[in-house]
């Protein structure tokens, strides 16, 4: 007799419906991860990641394909780097978070580093916990997880990310380690770059707080997952790495509260008409018509960040959406949310002209005008 479904079971099942009865789940990252928590109101990117859809392949079925996405060259760079940082054993790795973040703690001579290899993602993230909790009770020593497999439920759907490094500290204590491959020159890197590589490392914290958690007992309490992450890079323009202690106090707030308004995927999907799939094999008419069942929340910010960004900035201009202009300008308009509503109200076509944001524009069109005729005049 087959086991009855649960509530879990049927989701996966149900998502899978959506993605395409042939087509594999795109792991959701903490880079995606990242920029779904900067949009929590998207719905449509909500559903695509909870189901594992590849956005980049559904861009180019739709016609709109996506520039998003790091160059092979860069992969092969990172990844070149990464292999440099994690030679010996970590051996470097684990002098530059004795140097940047624990100088007061014995020197990591002979540090542990676990296998973490295990069958399918919940093996290893299972493994890994494992890990951490031998590391936690071997105290006074360094240990170091390559690569482990962490889990965090996004929106009622759980995520499996890979962080390229924790370091469990002789005290107990765990930090997460990024390792890029941007250059830090005179102790210092690009702004946006460093932004991103914090609001990546948020979204692990977030997960090992929820290992940290699950490992507390009634003789022990929860290990101390450090807000302060270290963030390693080559060192100028050579290929030798360099390491910066990065706060992420800031990002790691701003990305819970954020993941935890995301409307749950369970909902979304029971909301969209019976048969909605969004397999990219699928004729275009039914694919275009499947992904504008789904509501998105576009902004100028997403095409640093999806890869159906060109699709949806194409849609929300010709609807005249106001969001295509900024979030800002959104913000400004309050109730006026296309722009031919907006014109109308300027020219005192339409709106409440006691309405602050009516005056406002109202105002502005006259001034404007004033400023024109002055113009022709000279």
């Amino acid at each position: 007799m087959p086991l009855p479904r649960t509530r879990g079971t049927a989701l996966r099942q149900q998502l899978a419906e959506l993605r395409g009865p042939d087509v594999p789940a795109k792991a959701l990252d903490a880079r995606a991860l990242a920029a779904l928590a900067a949009n929590p109101g998207c719905r449509r990117r909500a559903i695509l990641d909870g189901a594992g859809v590849n956005k980049a392949t559904l861009a180019s079925a739709l016609g709109s394909p996506s520039a998003f996405g790091q160059s092979q060259f860069a992969l092969t760079r990172g990844n070149a780097f990464e292999a440099k940082v994690k030679a010996d054993g970590g051996a470097e790795l684990l002098r530059l978070a004795h140097e940047k973040l624990d100088p007061a703690a014995e020197p990591p001579a002979h540090a542990r580093v676990p296998e973490l290899t295990a069958i399918g993602p919940e093996g290893r993230t299972a493994r890994t916990a494992l890990a951490l909790r031998e590391a936690g009770e071997a105290r006074g020593e360094w240990t170091l997880l390559d690569h482990p497999m962490l889990a965090l439920d996004v929106a009622g759907s759980p995520a499996f990310l890979e962080p390229d490094a924790v370091v469990v500290h002789p005290d107990g204590s765990w930090t997460v380690v990024e390792i890029k491959s941007f250059p830090l020159l005179d102790g210092s890197a690009d702004p946006a770059k460093v932004g991103a590589a914090a609001r990546q490392a948020a979204v692990y914290v977030l997960a090992l707080e929820e290992v940290a958690a699950r490992l507390t007992t009634e003789d022990a309490a929860a290990p101390e997952v450090r807000h302060t992450i270290l963030l390693v890079c080559p060192k100028d323009f050579s290929n030798l790495p360099t390491a910066s202690a990065v706060d992420v106090r800031k990002q790691r707030a701003v990305t819970g509260r954020q993941l935890a308004r995301l409307t749950r995927v369970q909902d979304i999907a029971d909301t969209l008409p019976e048969g909605t799939c969004f397999d990219p094999g699928r004729p275009a008419e039914e694919l275009t018509a499947a992904v504008e069942s789904v509501p998105a929340t576009y902004a100028p910010e997403c095409l640093a960040a999806c890869e159906l960004a060109f699709h949806c900035r194409d849609r929300s201009r010709a609807a005249g959406a106001v969001t295509s202009l900024g979030r800002s300008v959104r913000a400004e308009l309050g109730a006026l949310t296309t722009v031919p509503d907006v014109l109308a109200a300027a020219r005192g076509e339409a709106g409440d002209p006691d309405d602050p944001t009516v005056a406002a524009l109202r105002k502005a069109a006259a001034l404007r005008a004033e400023a024109l005729g002055a113009a022709a005049c000279r």
